[in-house]
C-alpha cells in the first residue's frame, strides 16, 4: 500500500485526523471495491475500471435509513437517485461509484442485492431509491464495451469492510485521471472536539471519500503544497473532468444542516485548484449515522436530536468538510500507481518525493 500524503510530509488543515484517516473512522461505515483490470478477449479493448460501495452501516439500509443530503456543485453528470435524496433527506441503499457507462449495470446489481434482502419491496411496501455516482474513465477503460456487470456491484457491497479503505487505482478509481496523473479513490477524516465546561464534551467524526477525475495542471499542486515532483509530464487532458465526493459524519444533523456542511466540500475542491468547469460533474453526497430511521412505524410523530444552528461546533464541521475533501483528493494521487489501459494508454503516478 502506498503512503498517504501526510506520511510523505504533506499536511493539510488544522483539525486532527481520525485513527485511520479514512471515512471508516465514522463508526459503522464500510467501504468495498471491485477492480477490473484485464483484456477483453471477445469485445477487444481493455477493462480498466471498477465499482466502489460505501455503506452507511452494516445493517439493512432499506429497513433502517440514515439522514442524508446531496449537493450539485456542477451538474455535468449521470448520477442516479439524487432527486429523491434531495426531496426526502434519507438514504436507503449503499452509495455506489463507477464509470459513466457502468451506471445502469451498477444500479441493477445494487437493486438485485436490496431486493433479495427485502422481499417486501414493490409488493407490500414502496420501491427503493438506489444511489449511484460516476466519472468518465474512457482514456484508460474501453468504456463502450461496458465491462462492469451487475454482479460486480453485488461483490463490492459484500466485500465492504470497516477497515482502512484501499485508495488510488482501485474500484471505481481504477481508470480515473487527476491533473493528468493517476487519480481515483482517496479518503480522509477529521475529529471535531469541543469542551463544554467539563460536562459531556462534544466529539464528532467527519470522513470523506472521493472519486477524483479532474484537472489538467499540477503546477498549482507543486506551488501550493510544495510537493517535489520530477516525474514524466502528465497526459494531455482538457480541464473538464469530474469528482464524486461522499461525506459521512456521526454528528446529529438534519438533512438541511447536512446540506450546509457538504456545501463546504466545494471549498476543499477549490483549494486544490478546481473552478468547477463547464463539463465537470462535481457532486457531493452526505449522510449522518446519528439517526436510525425505521422504514415502518406505528407512530405518526418522530423525534430526532440535532445540533443548534448557531453553536460553534457547526463551524468546526464546516472546516472538517473542507479539509477532508482537500486531503482525500491529494490521497487519491499519492496512493495511485502508474496504470496501463486501452490502446496501450499509460497514466503515470504523481511522484510524491518525500520532503
Amino acid at each position: 500500500m502506498n503512503k498517504k500524503a501526510r506520511e510523505l510530509g504533506v499536511e493539510i488543515g488544522k483539525l486532527p485526523t481520525g485513527k485511520k484517516n479514512c471515512i471508516t473512522d465514522v463508526a459503522g461505515v464500510k467501504v468495498g471495491h471491485v477492480t477490473l483490470d484485464y483484456h477483453l478477449e471477445n469485445e477487444g479493448g481493455y477493462a480498466c475500471t471498477g465499482v466502489t460501495a460505501i455503506l452507511p452501516h452494516g445493517g439493512n439500509l432499506f429497513k433502517n435509513k440514515v439522514t442524508a443530503a446531496c449537493y450539485v456543485i456542477n451538474g455535468f453528470g449521470k448520477s442516479v437517485g439524487l432527486v429523491q435524496v434531495d426531496e426526502l433527506g434519507v438514504i436507503e441503499s449503499p452509495i455506489m461509484l463507477t464509470n459513466t457507462f457502468g451506471v445502469p449495470q451498477v444500479t441493477q446489481g445494487t437493486l438485485q442485492y436490496m431486493l433479495e434482502l427485502n422481499d417486501d419491496i414493490g409488493i407490500s411496501t414502496g420501491t427503493i431509491n438506489i444511489v449511484v455516482g460516476e466519472c468518465n474513465d474512457s482514456y484508460l477503460n474501453s468504456i463502450r464495451a461496458c465491462p462492469v456487470k451487475p454482479e460486480h456491484a453485488i461483490e463490492a457491497i459484500q466485500s465492504a469492510t470497516s477497515e482502512r479503505a484501499r485508495e488510488g487505482a482501485v474500484g471505481a478509481g481504477k481508470g480515473m485521471v487527476c491533473f493528468g496523473y493517476k487519480g481515483g479513490i482517496g479518503t480522509s477524516s477529521r475529529v471535531v472536539e469541543m469542551d463544554t465546561d467539563g460536562e459531556n464534551p462534544i466529539c464528532y467524526t467527519v470522513g470523506c471519500i472521493v472519486l477524483s477525475n479532474f484537472g489538467s495542471s499540477t503546477e498549482f499542486l507543486k506551488e501550493n503544497y510544495k510537493i517535489p515532483n520530477s516525474h514524466k509530464e502528465p497526459i494531455h487532458k482538457p480541464v473538464d473532468g469530474s469528482i464524486i465526493i461522499v461525506l459521512a459524519t456521526d454528528a446529529p444533523l438534519s438533512s438541511r444542516q447536512l446540506t450546509r456542511v457538504i456545501k463546504r466540500c466545494g471549498i476543499g475542491l477549490g483549494r486544490i485548484g478546481s473552478y468547477f468547469s463547464h463539463g465537470s460533474g462535481d457532486i457531493v453526497i452526505g449522510f449522518t449515522t446519528a439517526h436510525d430511521i425505521p422504514h415502518t412505524t406505528n407512530e405518526f410523530l418522530e423525534s430526532r436530536t440535532q445540533l443548534r444552528e448557531d453553536h460553534l461546533i457547526m463551524n468546526q464541521l464546516f472546516a472538517a468538510a473542507a479539509e477532508t475533501t482537500e486531503e482525500a483528493i491529494i490521497n487519491s494521487l499519492s496512493q495511485a500507481e502508474t496504470t496501463t489501459g486501452r490502446d496501450g494508454n499509460i497514466v503515470h503516478a504523481f511522484d510524491f518525493a518525500q520532503k
